[in-house]
């Protein structure tokens, strides 16, 4: 399979439909951005392996790699959606979602309680979800945004309900998992300390 073709060396692609857009059209933005995500998925998960081989958590490793690979998996049928792949009830179905929060409890069952506000950062994999969990909100304002756009001028969404649900999920999930990174490298949750709450400092 050639990878270069030249077809898009003037600023034009080719969509999922078989239509020809200009590389800053809307929807090419959109399956971008979920392919941004997917690999910044990866990459968290790479490092994930790389810490948990060193603290002996490999059967927690194990289900969250499995869990991962079946959302890049998604993302993937996402992303050929968002292109202008039809589909006849869309890439996202009702059981993804309540995949996704059975997993979300999962991890916090054994969390503890979180009671306040915690920064981005930690191990390598608790800050690349972190990262992560950024770009999948960004996906999902892009994707209000083109929906309303397209409800204004009278045309279908581009994402349906499910799949915005989805998306909502998928972020509190890449949260979640950030946090039980953490818990994975015996690590404690960074917590947010106001400016009332800081040592003071003495200004020059």
């Amino acid at each position: 399979m050639k990878i270069y073709t030249g077809t898009g060396d003037e600023g034009q692609t080719g969509l999922a439909n078989g239509s020809r857009v200009s590389k800053d059209h809307r929807r090419v933005e959109l399956y971008g951005t979920s392919d941004e995500l997917n690999s910044c998925i990866g990459l968290a998960l790479s490092l994930l392996q790389t810490e948990v081989s060193r603290h002996s958590q490999s059967d927690a490793y194990v289900s969250v790699e499995e869990q991962i690979h079946t959302l890049q998996s998604l993302l993937f049928e996402l992303g050929a959606e968002l292109a202008g792949f039809p589909t006849e009830e869309g890439s996202i179905l009702a059981s993804d979602i309540q995949d996704i929060e059975q997993w979300i409890d999962g991890m916090n069952e054994h969390l503890p309680e979180m009671k306040q506000f915690i920064l981005p950062g930690g191990q390598p994999s608790s800050a690349q979800f972190h990262v992560c969990r950024t770009v999948c909100r960004r996906l999902e304002r892009l994707l209000v945004a083109a929906n309303r756009n397209n409800q204004e001028s009278g045309e279908a969404n581009i994402l349906g309900h499910t799949g915005m649900v989805w998306i909502n999920r998928l972020s509190d999930y890449l949260f979640v998992l950030a946090r039980y990174c953490q818990k994975l490298s015996g690590r404690e949750d960074i917590p947010w300390k106001s400016r009332m709450q800081r040592p003071s400092r003495k200004r020059s």
